[in-house]
């Protein structure tokens, strides 16, 4: 591969570069213009034998430093990210398609957040001494060794770092495999990372398709897997890991309910909507893509959200005044399309959108449907892409009823100008990652993640030091040890 910024071969593995052109090819497409950027190859044995053993000798090395001495380096990392924001972010925008007026806000600076955050949290992983009269037990936080991290195609430089970030803080290595729809930026983390002083084979990244995750995953020597993706993957690579009986983090899809009572102000739920649908043209695991709107304001929502989206700016995702760009490939867009035929041909009322946009790459519309009832494939299955189903809704408890009434639990919102109802509804949300008056937002000192199928753990905060170490417990008897003979 050929670029000024970007990598120059297809793994980084043991400090350095890696190409290995027996592996299976994948071409690397831009999504504004459907152009071929780079080819790259799908990991070989030999690759996964290399990333295995270096991280293997990396995570020894690693572990015995201080915390302190981690932090160092995962805080210098993101030092080096952001005096790097613009490359990292025109290079993200080239791998998703996602316009530059976003990845310079949300991209790389998100994944410098959980380097440095997680960064200073390292020299504070200490256990505890539990006092029993004379005698005592204290505990260790220890690494659990070489992790697997699988990413998704949507936000590859963030979910590098939200997985690679608390796995080096607690002392583990990892081994990340990115989508092979977006496998570029990743390459980056990991030499900014050995740039900024971490052993070489700390953090290695191999390249591939669900063979090479299922090599991955299934490898003896990993002791932990974190995957973000769909359910149906989530299953696999959950069942896989459980015959090792392996640790995990499943940070799956969802079907997330967005709730907008008639006393919410009017501009912000319909910002919250916005936000909750067409970020990133919908392509977003966390969505609130059932928009339940109370009656009496719904024609009145409808209007000046088709107003709203009819000044989105759609074009050339590297032109900073555009702000929503093509889906990630043309497969996906045919997805989403056979969604919108669907929600067309159930009834459902087209209010805007709905079709594609002329011209090169895999531009979709904006696309709003009203008089969504319940039992519609569009109300009920994950779309992932930019579409949004309102559904009408009377009372309170009507609307907890059907927001609930979905397998995923993700996220869930709520638009009122009454707190007191939005912690009650919240309250009764079955849902991991919930908003009052606001949608989407991901800070990295909040936990994130799903119940029911949409995943189980949780990444960011200090919830994910749990899941990337474990306990160890010592009792100390401090008298006669006392046997029945």
């Amino acid at each position: 591969m050929t670029y000024d910024t970007q990598p120059n071969a297809s793994h980084f593995v043991d400090g350095a570069y890696l190409e290995d052109a027996a592996g299976d090819p994948i071409d690397v497409v831009y999504p504004a213009t459907g152009a071929v950027i780079a080819r790259i190859h799908a990991a070989t044995p030999a690759v996964i034998a290399k990333a295995v053993e270096s991280g293997l000798r990396a995570q020894a090395e690693w572990a015995a430093l201080s915390g302190r001495e981690r932090g160092r380096v995962l805080t210098r990392a993101a030092r080096i990210m952001r005096d790097r924001n613009r490359d990292l972010s025109v290079l993200e925008t080239r791998d998703t398609g996602k316009p530059l007026s976003e990845t310079l806000y949300v991209d790389a600076t998100s994944a410098a957040d959980a380097l440095e955050y997680f960064g200073g949290l390292a020299g504070s992983l200490t256990g505890e001494h539990v006092q029993l009269g004379q005698d005592w037990v204290y505990t260790i936080r220890e690494p659990l060794g070489l992790c697997v991290g699988i990413g998704a195609w949507n936000y590859p430089t963030q979910i590098s770092c939200w997985k690679g970030a608390p796995a080096l803080a607690c002392g583990n290595a990892m081994i990340f495999k990115p989508s092979e729809e977006t496998p570029l930026c990743a390459l980056k983390v990991a030499e900014i990372l050995v740039e900024a002083g971490a052993p070489a084979g700390l953090y290695n990244v191999v390249q591939g398709a669900g063979a090479v995750g299922a090599a991955l995953v299934g490898h003896p020597d990993v002791a932990k897997v974190s995957l973000t993706g769909s359910v149906p993957t989530g299953r696999k690579v959950y069942a896989a890991a459980a015959d090792g009986m392996k640790h995990v983090t499943m940070e799956l899809g969802g079907k997330s309910p967005l709730l907008i009572f008639d006393d919410a102000d009017p501009d912000d739920a319909v910002g919250g909507a916005i936000l909750g649908n067409f970020y990133s043209s919908g392509q977003v695991c966390s969505n609130g893509t059932r928009v339940f709107v109370q009656r009496g304001i719904k024609e009145a929502f409808l209007a000046r959200l088709a107003e709203r989206l009819a000044q989105a700016k759609i074009g050339d995702p590297l032109d900073e005044s555009v702000n929503f760009g093509p889906m990630v490939s043309a497969r996906q867009r045919e997805i989403v399309l056979g969604y919108i035929e669907k929600g067309k041909a159930e009834g459902a009322r087209l209010v805007c959108g709905g079709s594609v946009i002329d011209g090169d790459g895999f531009y979709i519309q904006p696309t709003v449907f009203a008089d969504v009832t319940d039992d519609m494939v569009i109300a009920r299955e994950e779309i992932f892409g930019p579409v949004m189903a309102v559904l009408d809704f009377d009372d309170e408890a009507e609307a907890i009823a059907r927001a609930n009434n979905t397998p995923f639990g993700l996220s869930a919102g709520v638009f009122t100008r009454d707190l007191a109802r939005g912690h009650r509804v919240i309250g009764q949300l079955r849902a991991g990652s919930c908003f009052i008056n606001s949608y989407n937002d991901a800070p990295v000192e909040a936990p994130f993640g799903g119940v029911k199928m949409s995943g189980v753990g949780r990444e960011n905060s200090k919830a994910a030091i749990h899941h990337y170490s474990q306990l160890k417990s010592v009792y100390v008897r401090m008298g006669r040890v006392e046997a029945p003979f």
